[in-house]
């Protein structure tokens, strides 16, 4: 509200409200992401124990528990077991809470995080050996990715979609080739893409939004 309340005056902001807003709720952004055409987990959100088990049972009895809202893996849990996703799902109805599920996409290779910053693209691969969720707060191993011309098509359609300059992109390759897109971070971390790949992100992103900056003073929309 704050950085919106400062857009409506001109102040520039280099990352809309509006798009912070989208990729903070996993929903929004997920129906953003497929309503631009690209590949997305099927995903089941209800508020009953019973449509939960129908969910669990039609996205194959293997699932993944999310939050709304929240990040570094906070709050995920797969289910592959029906009698702990019956618990899983009582105990969240009993809290009135909402049941968001999503399929389990089987991997080998981990995951892709795609830093986003306007024309500009930054990559690396996670794996994570003692756990399926690749968070690098969660231990997952690091390398540099090279972005071919798919990944790059893919990230910045992802940022688009959710109308952000800047944006963290997760990708996952599935075990047939094709790729999905996880989530959009409209306020990502870039501390170990840093280092991973040698390059003083800060420094990019300030170039960034000097650029936006200059572009705003000439009438460049």
């Amino acid at each position: 509200d704050v950085l919106a309340g400062l857009e409506s005056t001109g102040c520039l902001i280099s990352n809309p409200p509006k798009a912070i807003e989208i990729a903070v709720d996993k929903y929004l952004a997920l129906f953003r992401l497929a309503q631009s055409g690209l590949r997305v987990p099927r995903t089941y959100v209800c508020q009953t124990a019973l449509a939960g088990m129908e969910a669990f049972q039609k996205l194959g009895g293997d699932v993944v528990l999310k939050p709304l809202f929240g990040s570094e893996g906070r709050g995920v849990t797969r289910l592959a077991d029906e009698e702990l996703a019956c618990h899983a799902f009582r105990l969240l109805e009993s809290l009135g809470a909402v049941i968001y599920l999503q399929e389990f996409i089987p991997h080998t290779e981990g995951d892709c995080r795609i830093l986003v910053m306007g024309d500009r693209q930054f990559g690396m691969r996670r794996k994570n050996p003692h756990d399926w969720r690749t968070n690098v707060s969660r231990g997952a191993l690091t390398e540099p990715l090279e972005i071919d011309d798919q990944l790059a098509t893919v990230a910045r359609r992802a940022a688009i979609a959710v109308g952000a300059n800047v944006a963290g992109v997760d990708l996952l390759p599935h075990q047939d080739g094709q790729l999905y897109v996880l989530e959009v971070n409209a306020v990502p971390g870039w501390k170990r893409l840093a280092k991973v790949l040698n390059v003083d992100i800060a420094e990019v992103l300030l170039n960034h939004v000097q650029t936006l900056v200059t572009q705003t003073k000439k009438g460049i929309s």
